[in-house]
């Protein structure tokens, strides 16, 4: 009787460990790619967060780059850095186009198409599995940082000429804003870039070298321009405010080409002026 109760036990463990034949196959599953897509309220000016503590300044991982990605099984799905962007209408190198309205204005935004196409043209963002993506004109859009380097110095030693015809200046740009460099010109704040992004300058606002001495009069839609050996570029006044001597916040890397122009308050010495212009596309 033992033996034949061991039996029917070693039996029972066999046939609960049996694989039917219909599972003895490869699993067959599913995983679809990204749906439609989201869409991110965007801001004039975008602050761009870059990895390694900013020792890589032109990569974007900010969740403008963010992406889903790609569909299982597909020729890029195990390729790093594919994907469709999250927030299109934020994603480095998109421009608005035929799609879906955002935020109740007229701009609307079209998610790259799922195909087997390339990205073509200047400045144009290639998306594995995308078709051709129409991007705006590297012009106004930028990498975010163009770091000074000896080429980009003039023969007289300065980086350019910041020009504003509302107040009737034009002046020479210099590298640093020590008081050595002031009395020569407008200063270039080294922390910002020199052409593409934010370019951060300060002058004195009184005595013989009060290159600064008017932009607090400055009005929104004035116009500066900004040359340099890598070229010339027009911008529009968007700002004009009173911030405290320590805030530095405006001279955060963007992703848009503008200009951050900083001056001593008279007779306040706790705050200073900040003039913002962004280029004109």
């Amino acid at each position: 009787m033992k033996k034949l109760t061991m039996l029917l036990l070693a039996l029972s463990m066999a046939a609960s460990l049996a694989v039917p034949a219909s599972a003895a196959g490869p699993m067959e599953y599913t995983f679809d790619g990204t749906g439609d897509p989201e869409y991110g309220k965007p801001t004039s000016i975008e602050v761009i967060y870059t990895a390694d503590g900013g020792a890589r300044k032109n990569e974007d991982v900010s969740k403008n780059a963010a992406l889903a990605p790609p569909s299982f099984g597909s020729p890029s799905a195990d390729t790093l850095h594919t994907g469709t962007p999250l927030t299109p209408n934020l994603a480095p190198g998109y421009q608005p186009t035929a799609g879906a309205v955002i935020n109740g204005s007229s701009a609307v935004i079209q998610s790259p198409a799922m195909g087997g196409g390339a990205a073509s043209g200047a400045g144009a963002l290639y998306v594995p599995g995308s078709s051709t993506v129409t991007v705006t004109d590297p012009g106004s859009t930028s990498s975010g940082y163009t770091e000074v380097t000896d080429d980009l110095y003039y023969r007289g030693g300065h980086l350019g000429t910041l020009e504003i015809p509302a107040i009737d200046l034009e002046v020479k740009i210099y590298q640093g804003t020590d008081s050595r460099t002031l009395a020569k010109g407008v200063g270039h704040f080294t922390e910002t870039s020199i052409w593409a992004g934010n370019v951060g300058l300060a002058a004195h606002n009184r005595g013989t070298n009060s290159y600064f001495g008017q932009i607090h009069t400055l009005e929104a839609g004035d116009r500066i321009t900004l040359t340099t050996k890598l070229g010339t570029r027009t911008y529009e006044v968007t700002s004009v405010a009173k911030v405290s001597e320590t805030d530095r916040s405006s001279l955060t890397d963007t992703r848009d080409n503008c200009l951050t122009l900083y001056t001593c308050v008279r007779n306040e010495r706790d705050l200073r002026w900040c003039v913002r212009a962004v280029e004109i596309s």
